[in-house]
């Protein structure tokens, strides 16, 4: 199989915006109980926090942290978190039938993102939550002091704002799922409100307000629209959500990345029709704020307990594969996404799997994400490709190989990510960067292998890890290389 990519310095698609590296974490399974927290876990600090978890996520470099959920955020009291851990309600979480301690509250996460490297995507309630609560949240974490709930949190230990600038206005709303679900018209309504006071409190934050749950969702796309023509002028951003799975189809699967390309500009050309019947000048972006391979087979009946063993997926080199179709999708499209969150972080549908008491470990899924969030910023390039096209029933022509392409103007350097789909061709691939003058390739690596099958686990953290592959050089700007079948590839260039 023959694929040429040629790069044109001047062919921009956008500024890849740093918070399309992001992440989540919901009080969910043991995402934050024996997760992100085991105060008696060997490596815990002072706040009970997993120094090993906290060295793996700044490893990553996430941007931000979407907290506290989820389907968990649409019945969750903010204030049964806050305050001495001894007088804190213990309560059934409704959403995944568990017991919720509330032994960590918006003040620890807030430490713990600290600690991280990291910082918050806050999200407010609007399923038993008020508009009032939803500005009560913000005044706590963002007013400086001089009012109940500002000097509240100086009293509960942090005696300057928290400064939590992007929050999303509750959480799929579109989902008969979800608590206290609501139509479009009445959470446009709500969600307007709540911004209202949100920014009333503060001014200088941003909001997302909740778009489609998925793109199978029946309400889809005309929820988007009937939400936004309610919020345009307020929010700042509309949240999609996207989550894909092998049906045992692997070349359906691999090609995951086109349903999520055409979701994407579903999404955006609903945003610009909106726009269109406003007359506005004002441009709203999205926020892809969760993605994932995600196995949703139904949940088991289990006991009312805290932190189940629940949605905990172990991720195979196949699933690393068509992960890296969607970050290279992503990255295609930063000219409209402009938030992305990977969901979850820890143990839940994750890139970072613990035991309690034991140790931790990177999934397959957590190689293709650090690639891209350590490499992919700068200016987002045009990839002018062709490339053989596979035959999908589901969806058609699409193209076997594909690209995305980031240049960096402060390191002088051009990032490139490929994936080949086939599992039974490599790619001879063309790469021409002559735009750019006098280039040389200094890093290369594959992710592939035999056994697509295969699994990392805390006794072989190292099954499914990436390699160094051979550097290729060219005096013309032309590079000749082999891409192997079904195959992630990272190569950077130095512009001299």
């Amino acid at each position: 199989m023959k694929t040429k990519l040629t790069l044109v310095k001047e062919f921009t698609i956008g500024q890849v915006d740093k918070n399309l590296f992001s992440s989540f974490i919901e009080h969910l399974g043991r995402a934050v109980y024996t997760g992100i927290y085991e105060p008696d876990h060997p490596t815990a600090d002072e706040q009970g926090f997993r120094k090993d978890v906290i060295d793996l996520v700044k490893d990553l470099n996430v941007a931000l942290v979407r907290y506290p959920g989820g389907n968990f955020l649409s019945g969750y009291n903010w204030k049964d978190g806050i305050g001495p851990r001894d007088k804190r309600p213990v309560r059934l979480d409704r959403a995944w039938h568990t017991i919720e301690p509330n032994t960590i509250g918006i003040d620890e996460f807030f430490d713990w993102a600290n600690k991280s490297g990291t910082e918050v995507m806050g999200a407010v309630n609007m399923g038993t939550g008020s508009p009032q609560d939803a500005g009560d949240l913000v005044e706590y974490c963002n007013f400086e002091k001089g009012t109940y709930w500002s000097d509240l949190r100086r009293k509960n230990g942090h005696e300057k704002p928290m400064n939590i600038k992007t929050w999303c206005v509750g959480n799929e709303m579109d989902g008969p799922w979800q608590i206290c679900h609501l139509d479009a018209n009445d959470y446009g309504k709500k969600a307007l409100e709540a911004i209202k006071i949100m920014k009333w409190t503060d001014d200088t934050i941003k909001t997302v307000v909740c778009g489609s749950a998925s793109s199978g969702m029946p309400t889809y796309p005309e929820w988007d629209r009937i939400v936004l023509e309610h919020t345009y002028e307020q929010a700042d951003y509309v949240s999609i959500h996207r989550y894909f799975e092998n049906f045992g189809n692997d070349d359906e699967f691999l090609a995951s990345f086109y349903d999520m390309d055409q979701f994407i500009k579903t999404a955006t050309a609903t945003c610009d029709y909106v726009k269109a019947v406003k007359r506005s000048n004002k441009t709203i972006n999205l926020s892809f704020d969760e993605w994932n391979i995600w196995y949703q087979q139904k949940l088991s009946p289990h006991p009312w307990e805290t932190a189940p063993r629940i949605l905990e997926d172990h991720y195979s080199l196949l699933d690393a594969l068509a992960f890296g179709g969607m970050a290279i999708t992503l990255l295609n499209h930063a000219d409209r996404v402009k938030i992305a969150c990977l969901a979850q972080l820890v143990n839940v549908i994750a890139p970072i799997f613990t035991e309690p008491k034991k140790g931790a470990y990177k999934q397959s899924i957590y190689f293709p994400f650090k690639d891209v969030s350590l490499f992919g910023r700068g200016k987002a390039l045009l990839p002018v490709a062709v490339s053989q096209n596979k035959i999908i029933e589901k969806y058609g022509e699409v193209p076997a190989v594909i690209f995305s392409a980031v240049l960096n103007e402060e390191e002088n350097e051009i990032a490139l990510f490929a994936l080949n789909t086939s599992k039974t061709e490599e790619s001879q691939t063309t790469i021409d960067l002559r735009s750019f003058g006098n280039t040389e390739m200094f890093y290369r690596t594959e992710l592939s292998g035999d056994d697509l099958s295969a699994t990392n686990s805390l006794e072989n953290p190292n099954a499914v890890c990436p390699r160094d592959t051979a550097i290729v050089q060219s005096e013309n700007g032309i590079y000749e290389i082999p891409l192997t079948k079904a195959s992630w590839n990272v190569l950077r260039f130095k512009i001299k």
